[in-house]
């Protein structure tokens, strides 16, 4: 705060602190920020359009991997069943229920058959091509592809398959039924004992079913309809002709190729973000100017691209670019107006009061206090610093010394439960007034009490809460959790940086900790105006981030809380995307053991939350009910082996670009 406040004092000011603090800041801001407003407006609009493309590129992560996990199924499972077809070769019946059993299993195969070389069967005749095709998800219906008068042998890919070594992803292709369904093949060859090609296994994926999968807006079916981009966003995926294997209308999936549909706009400088090994260029895709991010899928000769409508990315460019432009002028409007009125104490009893404060967040509570002769909000925060050290020495030596005290009897024990339940949030949803935040949180103790905790609340338009848990179970982990919940209400109703929250509480559980007890805990303040997440980990499972996708929040790894008194815990921060959903948990949720002793994992987790993703279930309490009841399920009979804590909080505001 140096750099903007100065010794000397200024008579005349009103007594509010904020009013004087936002006074000394905004001033400085208005004489550094004169820099022309045009400059802002450009600079935000080239922020927002190239941070757009960025967000579609990890959109498209998003779905190359997708396709990527569909393709590496069908391949995992041809590779797999074809070890078996060639134990069996001398079986056709054999043969015949392997790949019937194999297209069960496996719902992304839209067909699969074998095509075996010129008279292999004598008992079947010079062609033997049994085959098996899905009409819906329940009927599965067998052939044999050489009765259609389908004289395979003599077509190139077949015999571009014989000649193969290895499997491979071909040519887009219609099928021979009614619908023409477009569909494209994985070709592996299949060899007897003597290492000799005799056959060639064909699984095949249907296009249609792809493209409906992966894009924004409803497929075009309608041949007599003419396709229409309309500035939409959509995806298409070619091989490496250009063919397309993916497009909005589906009559070109197949049968046409990109380069007739896309030109490349050579006078245009590459000057796009682009991400990993994404290429993003402008074209004139279909009469549109659009941007043309493209990634390859791994394991295929495959591309898959998004197309931004230019028209798009300038509109928002613009409004985004306008918005700044227009608040940094109504901002320096206001703080002229008001500043003026500012300014009368010096800051010098603050910083004391900030010294002092930073002593008692790391557990000095018998630190003397500056005196306050003023009657504004630094005396009342001087107050609150006073009875702040009273309450938590008190409540610190009594939860301490319950610890050493027996084990209550059963009725004390649901008498501690009920107390600590009570700790903890209960009342759900809290906020009801807010759409901007939705929460839910739930814990159930292992034992009658336990040593997970949660809590959270709002002040100053900011959002703080924790996410712990406690080393053992029962009556001593509970009471360490309580200690450590109060600590954490009480510092950060006066400390707004989670680092300094954290280090306030290791250095108070440090202290005295004969038992030996340490608690892991995530603690984040998420500002509720832009959306952006400062936190610190101490030891803690790291939350997942629910929004388009699922990823998990970086986090340093810290020591729990109670080890090392002096360790120094970071911070870190991070902007949420709009309808965000934080997944925090202990390890209660990824370490429960059904009866084999086997984890549930965070593997586990981050499929079930990845599938809540695609359903759009990202509500709180849905995602705690899903998780709750697939531990449950998992777990099955088996004994709670340790406190389960989540904690969902649902941010749904739409984020603001500094």
């Amino acid at each position: 705060m140096n750099l903007f406040f100065k010794k000397k004092q200024i008579k005349g000011y009103p007594k509010s602190f904020a009013k004087r603090l936002t006074w000394r800041i905004m001033l400085r801001m208005t004489i550094i920020m004169g820099i022309p407003m045009l400059v802002v407006f450009w600079l935000v609009y080239g922020m927002v359009s190239v941070g757009a493309i960025g967000i579609c590129e990890y959109i498209l992560k998003g779905e190359r991997e997708e396709v990527r996990r569909i393709t590496s199924d069908i391949y995992v499972a041809s590779t797999n069943t074809a070890p078996i077809i060639e134990e069996n070769i001398q079986n056709p019946d054999k043969v015949r229920d392997i790949i019937n059993r194999m297209l069960r299993i496996n719902p992304y195969m839209r067909s699969c058959g074998i095509y075996f070389v010129e008279g292999y069967y004598h008992q079947k005749g010079r062609l033997y091509a049994p085959y098996t095709s899905r009409r819906d998800s329940i009927v599965i219906e067998s052939q044999d592809a050489s009765d259609q008068g389908n004289d395979y042998v003599k077509d190139q890919w077949f015999k571009d398959a014989i000649a193969s070594k290895q499997g491979y992803w071909a040519k887009p292709f219609h099928d021979n039924d009614s619908a023409k369904t477009p569909l494209v093949s994985y070709l592996l060859p299949i060899r007897d004992k003597r290492d000799s090609t005799v056959a060639v296994m064909g699984v095949d994926l249907s296009l249609e079913w792809l493209n409906e999968k992966i894009q924004f807006i409803t497929p075009t079916k309608n041949d007599s309809v003419e396709w229409k981009a309309n500035h939409n966003f959509y995806y298409y995926i070619t091989d490496s002709t250009g063919t397309f294997l993916a497009h909005p209308e589906t009559k070109r999936i197949a049968n046409e190729q990109i380069e007739h549909f896309r030109k490349k706009i050579e006078d245009v400088e590459d000057g796009y973000l682009s991400i990993d090994d994404s290429k993003a260029d402008e074209y004139l895709m279909d009469g549109e100017k659009v941007i043309i991010c493209r990634q390859k899928v791994k394991y295929t000769d495959w591309t898959i691209a998004i197309v931004i409508p230019e028209f798009v990315l300038e509109l928002v460019g613009y409004i985004f670019a306008g918005f700044s432009v227009f608040f940094i002028v109504l901002g320096l409007l206001v703080v002229y107006f008001f500043g003026r009125r500012s300014i009368k104490k010096s800051v010098k009893p603050l910083q004391q009061l900030a010294m002092t404060a930073d002593e008692v967040a790391k557990g000095n509570f018998n630190t003397a206090l500056p005196e306050v002769n003023t009657h504004d909000e630094i005396h009342q925060l001087r107050d609150s610093f006073a009875q702040m050290q009273l309450s938590l020495a008190q409540y610190v030596d009594d939860l301490r010394s319950a610890t050493a005290q027996k084990a209550a009897m059963e009725n004390e024990m649901k008498v501690a439960h009920d107390i600590q339940m009570s700790m903890l949030p209960k009342t759900f949803p809290p906020y009801p007034e807010r759409s901007d935040l939705d929460i839910f949180g739930s814990v159930t103790p292992a034992k009658g009490v336990g040593g997970d905790l949660f809590d959270f609340y709002i002040r100053d338009e900011q959002l703080f809460f924790c996410i712990g848990d406690v080393s053992g179970k029962g009556i001593p982990a509970s009471l360490f959790m309580a200690v450590t919940r109060s600590l954490f209400r009480n510092i950060s109703q006066h400390v707004s940086e989670p680092a300094r929250i954290v280090n306030a509480l290791n250095q108070a559980q440090s202290e005295g900790n004969d038992t030996n007890m340490f608690v892991t805990l995530f603690v984040g303040v998420l500002d509720l105006k832009t959306g952006k997440l400062s936190y610190c980990n101490a030891g803690h499972d790291a939350p997942l981030l629910m929004n388009s996708g699922v990823t998990l929040l970086p986090c340093d790894c810290n020591l729990p809380i109670g080890v090392i008194a002096d360790f120094n815990f970071e911070q870190q921060e991070i902007t949420l995307e709009q309808t965000t959903t934080i997944f925090l948990f202990t390890d209660g949720l990824n370490e429960a053991e059904n009866i084999d002793h086997a984890q549930f994992g965070d593997e586990r987790i981050m499929e079930l939350a990845t599938s809540l993703v695609t359903d759009h279930l990202l509500q709180p309490t849905q995602v705690t009910r899903h998780m709750t009841d697939a531990v449950h399920t998992f777990v099955g009979t088996a004994e709670q082996s340790d406190d389960l804590t989540m904690l969902a909080i649902q941010y749904k505001k739409e984020t603001v670009a500094e």
